[in-house]
């Protein structure tokens, strides 16, 4: 049975992702690609290793996937990609038509839809993935947070990837292809680990590990206690690296 659609946050993705200079990098499969916040400061975004293979960080998400995997903003699809092959079932959505078709081009299974649209086996994904800054969807990451718990099933886990350092910042934020062309402006968040770890727990998720895999941060997060069973409920949990 499909869970009714979630709220939708008071910002969401969508239109600014199909905007020519990201819908072009992911088609050329290179940058240069950033993100422009308003006072001009550039986040470059790693294109060309999106559209790449998996390397030692993925293969650490990919190692702790279990059961129906969910990739939100699976981008052009390495991830669910890399799953099929090892015969994993996973889903994998994205708000940008260019993203999906090079997903399937891939080998992947994928959505044009935003997270907070509704989706497939809601309560009933195993594993969901937010990696490569995609804890920045919608500019609200509690909002994000919440959403990917409702659709988790009984003792599903979410894996995330943090922003290096300490950042806690939303922000409204354009794509820039580096020669003039610039999306329209949209919401954006970036979280450290322990600003990632702070919203999950104000989520109702509780952390299960952290760790360091080439140069990324990421944790993996369980639903709280209200949705476990006893024996998920007593299991130790915490940090490590």
């Amino acid at each position: 049975m499909t869970a009714p659609a979630a709220p939708r946050p008071r910002t969401s993705p969508g239109p600014a992702w199909r905007a020519d200079p990201y819908a072009v990098a992911l088609r050329a499969g290179r940058g240069p690609l950033f993100l422009r916040r308003t006072d001009g400061w550039l986040l470059p975004l790693d294109v060309e290793r999106w559209c790449a293979g998996t390397d030692a960080g993925d293969e650490s998400v990919l190692a702790r996937c279990r059961g129906a995997v969910l990739d939100i903003g699976c981008g052009p699809g390495r991830l669910v990609a890399a799953l099929a092959e090892r015969g994993r079932p996973a889903l994998g959505i994205d708000v940008t038509p260019a993203a999906v078709a090079r997903t399937v081009r891939r080998g992947g299974t994928a959505l044009c839809r935003s997270v907070f649209d509704p989706l497939p086996g809601e309560r009933r994904w195993n594993t969901a993935l937010l990696i490569d800054g995609n804890i920045g969807i919608g500019g609200d990451p509690r909002a994000l947070l919440e959403r990917t718990a409702e659709l988790l099933a009984r003792g599903g886990r979410l894996v995330a990837e943090a922003a290096p350092g300490e950042v806690d910042e939303r922000c409204e934020v354009r794509l820039d292809d580096g020669r003039g062309g610039l999306g329209t402006p949209f919401p954006w968040a970036r979280l450290g680990l322990p600003a990632l770890l702070r919203h999950a727990e104000a989520a109702g998720l509780r952390t299960v590990d952290s760790w360091t895999a080439a140069g990324r941060q990421f944790a993996e997060l369980g639903l709280g206690t209200q949705r476990e069973s006893p024996a998920q409920a007593a299991a130790p949990s915490g940090a490590s690296s």
